[in-house]
């Protein structure tokens, strides 16, 4: 799982080819907590994949997430090509919802 900053996150998500996971989470967001250890097994499942892993904190990142459109947390996103085409938003961010939205891109 790739980590991501404001000097990182145009040239890792943004300007890649192909498809970009993106885990935005918070220093104080305990669901981001709690989703963490899921999302970091489904990236080493998927180490070399079709889908690239990476996670952003908005704590240290917050322009960046503003620009993103991300208001609350967490958020999983999926990106291809440098556009934002889906993501899950605060209770929508379940472990079974990731895993689907995923494997679609699988």
């Amino acid at each position: 799982m790739l980590e991501v900053d404001k000097k990182t996150f145009e040239e890792e998500v943004l300007k890649a080819e192909g498809t970009v996971f993106v885990d935005f989470y918070g220093d104080g967001c305990v669901p981001c907590q709690a989703l963490m250890p899921f999302v970091h097994a489904l990236a080493d499942k998927n180490e070399g994949g079709k889908v690239k892993f990476c996670a952003l904190n908005t704590t240290k990142a917050r322009r960046v997430a503003i620009g993103q459109k991300v208001l609350g947390l967490p958020v999983m996103a999926i990106y291809q090509n440098g556009e934002k085409v889906e993501e899950l938003v605060k209770d929508d961010a379940t472990e079974e919802n990731i895993e689907k939205m995923v494997a679609k891109y699988l």
